[in-house]
């Protein structure tokens, strides 16, 4: 691994403080990623109690578990939210499958498509949620306050070149989220958990 590919010095030595049990590393860990956590798992599942089960259950196991996680083959938060999404998913399978079951409605099929809808949209926040504050701001203009890229260059402040670049990248970006092999999603961040 070249000194480029070197992952970032604090996620080196967050998993070395996790891995000694230091309980001040899991509060940082909480205190950075929690949002992130909470937002994918209600993304995916819908339903606040259920994403705060997720949460409780990821940093349990962060906490349990600090050797799963390998510096080397990648970003902290990436890895943070791949466990989030995979936690989400198998609980959204396991509710849905037993609601299934009890009402003796749906199919297996209908489970799967809920299921890859689910992680498509969860994908497409954690792309939004890691987007460099430029691009995030000029989608966020276009989109919700329905600004075009002039309007946009306007309250940005920014040509509108240079408006239209990031909105057309920011779009090229979030467009990657119905790839489960995407270069935006995290390792193993697919619908197929």
């Amino acid at each position: 691994m070249t000194k480029k590919d070197a992952p970032p010095r604090w996620d080196r030595k967050m998993q070395q403080r996790l891995a000694r049990g230091e309980a001040a590393a899991l509060g940082e860990l909480y205190d950075r990623f929690a949002s992130l956590v909470h937002g994918l798992a209600h993304r995916v599942l819908g339903d606040e109690q259920a994403a705060d089960g997720i949460t409780r259950d990821v940093f349990a196991h962060i906490w349990e578990h600090p050797e799963s996680y390998d510096p080397k083959q990648g970003p902290l938060r990436s890895w943070v939210a791949n466990l989030t999404h995979r936690l989400a998913v198998q609980r959204l399978r396991a509710t849905e499958t037993a609601a299934l079951t009890r009402a003796g409605e749906g199919s297996a099929e209908e489970l799967e498509r809920k299921v890859r809808h689910a992680s498509v949209a969860a994908r497409a926040d954690y792309i939004v949620q890691s987007m460099p504050t430029p691009l995030r701001a000029a989608l966020e203009l276009a989109y919700f306050q329905r600004r075009d890229y002039r309007q946009a260059a306007a309250d940005l402040s920014i040509t509108e070149d240079e408006a239209r670049r990031r909105l057309r990248l920011g779009l090229q970006l979030l467009s990657t989220a119905l790839d489960t092999g995407a270069p935006g999603a995290p390792p193993g961040y697919g619908g197929a958990a």
